[in-house]
């Protein structure tokens, strides 16, 4: 069973959650055999927080509560508030996570503030660009290591830019081994480019 924990900061960008959230907590498109998966919010506490659409959102658990092993996966998404040091306990679980060999998935400003702490120096990584990673992070020293595409996955940590949230999704999908590959191909195709084509392909590698 993974735990999917997706962290929910003050003016969390909700677009950038929709893909997988939605696909990981439906299982729609799972295969027979696919590992249990359960979706929870979680906050710095469990006071009601407002995203940037103005949706409000009650987190299920605290950081506190997220196990670290290799069966929880972090989804860190974007917000305006993440330079505020009220998030510093969810960069050091994030850190823990990664030490455990635990997925740790973010994007666009989350990016920065794993960058600040070191978390990318050494990994593979992207995010809205080298230059905002240099302007948001004093201490970011991965230039080597940055990768300029929509969304990047290294082991275990899957990095994506505010543009990348369907690539970053299809990434967090296939590390978790839910579809079947021929399902995955599919479905991004389809949300990638909207063609029927894909879609009918889709609908015929779903189990009977």
């Amino acid at each position: 069973m993974f735990t999917i924990y997706v962290y929910t900061p003050d003016t969390l960008a909700d677009w950038e959650l929709g893909y997988v959230t939605a696909e990981l907590n439906s299982k729609r498109f799972f295969k027979k055999d696919a590992p249990g998966i359960s979706v929870k919010t979680t906050g710095i506490s469990k006071e009601p927080v407002k995203t940037m659409g103005g949706l409000t959102v009650i987190p299920d658990c605290v950081i506190s509560d997220i196990a670290v092993n290799e069966k929880s996966v972090l989804v860190l998404p974007g917000a305006s508030t993440w330079d505020n040091p009220i998030h510093n306990a969810i960069i050091d679980t994030a850190g823990d996570l990664l030490s455990a060999g635990a997925a740790v998935c973010a994007i666009c400003g989350a990016t920065a503030a794993l960058a600040n702490a070191g978390l990318l120096d050494q990994r593979l990584h992207t995010s809205n660009g080298m230059g905002y990673l240099e302007m948001c992070s004093p201490c970011y020293k991965g230039q080597p290591f940055y990768v300029d595409k929509p969304s990047v996955a290294d082991h275990n940590l899957i990095t994506a830019s505010s543009t990348g949230a369907l690539l970053w999704a299809k990434q967090i999908i296939e590390r978790l081994e839910v579809f079947e590959p021929d399902t995955l191909k599919a479905w991004y195709n389809y949300f990638s480019s909207g063609e029927e084509q894909h879609f009918f392909a889709l609908m015929q590698t779903l189990p009977s």
